[in-house]
């Protein structure tokens, strides 16, 4: 039986603190992003938050 602490495939979160990335929410959730489905999108989360920030800055001057 489970008691819900394994993590489960695809389940890595980044968080913004440590600038690590955690296998299964470890942290306060104010402190994370994710979930990601894959080790590397976790690694990249900050890239792609920078991304969707000049995407969304672009849109907001059109």
């Amino acid at each position: 039986m489970s008691d819900g602490s394994e993590t489960t495939g695809g389940d890595f979160w980044f968080n913004v603190n440590t600038k690590q990335v955690e296998s299964g929410p470890q942290s306060d959730w104010s402190q994370l992003l994710g979930p990601y489905a894959t080790r590397e999108e976790a690694q990249g989360a900050l890239a792609q938050v920078e991304r969707n920030n000049e995407s969304w800055e672009d849109d907001d001057g059109a």
